[in-house]
């Protein structure tokens, strides 16, 4: 019981710390995006593997936030973490 309490808590702040990644089948076929729009998490996470910087995504972006690309890295590695088998 205390351990699905815990768990239920960790899963609130979880999401708490992720308000700006939606999903939604009509936009980019559901694929994790930033607040809705038509950047995925994905582009992002590519941009940042390619060795481009959190300011050049801005530059490339510029309707995005800096809190969009932190939520979106944080996302892309919380999701890797949950699926990672132990």
């Amino acid at each position: 019981m205390v351990s699905s309490l815990v768990a239920g808590i960790r899963q609130e702040n979880k999401m708490a710390q992720l308000d700006r990644i939606t999903q939604d089948p009509e936009v980019m076929g559901g694929k994790p995006c930033v607040r809705g729009m038509r950047v995925t998490v994905g582009m992002i996470v590519g941009q940042i593997g390619a060795g481009h910087s959190i300011e050049e995504v801005l530059a490339e972006y510029p309707y995005l936030e800096r809190e969009d690309v932190l939520q979106a890295l944080r996302y892309a590695a919380s999701e890797r973490h949950s699926t990672t088998p132990m």
